[in-house]
């Protein structure tokens, strides 16, 4: 395989499990843009005391917008370094309400077979659900509790349209077991 294997999908859809089986029963590297984003934005000039200050006085809407252009250009700039990998994407970097930010993110992922977006359910009020449900569920693990600014975010992520047009696949996840989930997209899979 040449060209990546890339996950896109809202906040716990399992998008970090799958890929880790993925990249385990490919034996192919995995790439988690959450865990590297930070170096590709400071490579862009992204000052973190500004996206505080506007955190502080717009919240997290606020502030996703301003990540935006950032997250575009790490994900031209990932799929160019990272050909050969299981990348999967942070939830808010194939969601895109600027036309031109969608046109740079679509135009890197088009020529790939392989752009899988995973979803509970086919139902998008479920997949809102049943995310959200899995999010709290791993931040209560943690002691911390969404708040409900987040969880509207999941859901947009969810139901926005950006995810539908990317994908070259889509894979309802709800009742599987994440190996079951793989088994079922392997074969799946354009080999270039």
């Amino acid at each position: 395989m040449h060209t990546p294997i890339v996950l896109i999908g809202p906040m716990a859809a399992g998008k970090s499990t799958i890929a880790a089986l993925l990249s385990e029963k490919l034996g192919i590297p995995r790439f988690e843009v959450d865990e590297h984003r930070w170096t590709y934005y400071a490579a862009q000039g992204y000052d973190n005391r500004e996206g505080e200050k506007i955190y502080a006085e717009q919240g997290i809407n606020g502030l996703i917008k301003h990540w935006k252009p950032y997250e575009a250009e790490t994900v031209v700039r990932i799929i160019n370094d990272q050909p050969d990998s299981v990348i999967d994407f942070g939830a808010g970097h194939s969601v895109y309400e600027d036309a031109g930010l969608f046109a740079k993110v679509e135009a890197v992922l088009k020529p790939l077979p392989n752009v899988i977006l995973l979803l509970p359910s086919a139902d998008l009020d479920e997949s809102v659900r049943i995310c959200n449900e899995c999010f709290i569920a791993q931040l209560s693990g943690e002691n911390i509790e969404p708040d409900a600014d987040t969880l509207a975010l999941n859901e947009h992520f969810v139901k926005h349209p950006s995810n539908g047009r990317l994908a070259k696949l889509t894979i309802y996840t709800e009742g599987k077991s994440a190996e079951d989930t793989v088994a079922e997209i392997i074969p799946q899979l354009t080999k270039t």
